[in-house]
């Protein structure tokens, strides 16, 4: 069995250019930056690397990139990577790696866009977004089952089970 997936989340790193092919179908290339962070073994420092993505969006998904992502956004991208090659005016091969986009999924956008109160990009880089689902309530904890406390077997249906097995019914969640 083979896979070829690529899932990238990052910045847009400049608008994206929306083509159409003398077919009739819209076309989208942008560009996403992608920041790793890590600490030296021997320094102790942080250290930082981004790399830089080439995406292709074709059809319906294009016009989308087109229309909502802007140089900045949030956005992820999930697709297969392929390798197109050609020659260049002067004869010379040339090779670009791309992710075909299959999926997007949107970031928050900044408050500007969303009609707040942050009227510049100074005000918007001192603001933290928080997502609805992580307003000030507190979040319910997972339930777990703990291994040694003892599992009833009243509500066993005689399946076959031993004692000291989990049951499906038993499982809280």
């Amino acid at each position: 069995m083979n896979l070829n997936k690529a899932i990238i989340i990052g910045r847009v790193t400049q608008d994206p250019q929306l083509r159409t092919t003398p077919s009739g179908q819209s076309v989208c290339n942008f560009s996403v930056a992608t920041n790793r962070t890590w600490t030296n073994s021997e320094t102790r420092e942080k250290q930082d690397k981004a790399e830089f993505h080439n995406v292709v969006a074709w059809r319906r998904l294009a016009e989308i990139a087109n229309q909502y992502l802007t140089k900045g956004s949030l956005v992820m991208i999930e697709g297969r990577i392929e390798t197109r090659s050609w020659d260049d005016q002067s004869g010379n091969r040339k090779y670009r790696t791309e992710i075909i986009a299959e999926n997007m999924q949107l970031g928050p956008r900044p408050a500007s866009q969303q009609g707040g109160p942050a009227s510049n990009s100074s005000e918007l880089n001192n603001q933290s977004y928080r997502p609805p689902s992580m307003s000030s309530k507190p979040i319910d904890e997972i339930p777990t089952i703990e291994s040694d406390e003892p599992i009833s077997s009243s509500d066993s249906d005689d399946s076959g089970e031993e004692e000291g097995e989990i049951n499906v019914k038993d499982i809280p969640f």
